[in-house]
């Protein structure tokens, strides 16, 4: 998730008229997807003129930049300060970050999914930028299960694919978890940190 000129500002200082028309395009692009959504789509949505909605935006990749410049940043952030509160050892360490990753993506199921699936759709240069963030991201959990490894408390013999997997597992939760379900999302969160330590072998 990259910026889109401006959108790293708009990021921390977003007015309320941006906060709704990101609300509605989230809204409208989660039912009809980046390329089957216009600007008057979204401006309809917010209860907008296409104009009012381009004085705020560029484009509506404009748009989604910021939506994903957005939820990187919060990802990112989050996971850092779980990281520090976690303590020394890798097994905290993993369960904070798997609750972090997991959390996130229920916090908003339509919005992170968004980021997911219209990865696509964003043009470069801020597709690349925005993988990279993700790599970032990727890298931390790395970290985590190596050190794990190396003070022996880990016993995978495969760190950086557990480590994919983990980020995998609980960045899907977003495209099956229901709170009609029958099972909480603290519920989820404490499954997923003992799938994860099985998953990295931990003793």
């Amino acid at each position: 998730m990259s910026s889109a000129p401006g959108a790293g500002r708009r990021a921390e200082e977003g007015s309320s008229g941006e906060e709704t028309i990101l609300r509605a395009a989230i809204e409208v692009m989660a039912e009809h997807g980046y390329h089957g959504t216009s600007v008057r789509d979204i401006a309809e949505r917010a209860g907008l003129s296409a104009a009012a909605l381009y004085h705020h935006f560029q484009s509506k990749q404009d748009v989604l930049a910021t939506i994903m410049e957005r939820g990187i940043k919060h990802l990112l952030s989050c996971t850092r300060t779980a990281l520090a509160e976690a303590g020394e050892q890798p097994a905290e360490q993993l369960r904070a970050l798997v609750s972090v990753q997991i959390l996130f993506h229920l916090s908003d199921q339509r919005g992170t999914l968004l980021g997911t699936s219209e990865l696509r759709a964003l043009q470069e240069p801020l597709r690349g930028r925005h993988l990279a963030k993700r790599r970032q991201q990727q890298r931390l959990f790395d970290q985590v299960v190596r050190r794990g490894v190396e003070q022996g408390v880990f016993t995978t013999g495969l760190p950086l694919e557990a480590s994919r997997a983990i980020v995998v597992m609980c960045t899907g939760v977003a495209s099956w978890f229901s709170p009609r379900g029958g099972i909480s999302r603290k519920q989820i969160v404490r499954r997923y940190q003992r799938l994860a330590l099985d998953m990295v072998g931990a003793s």
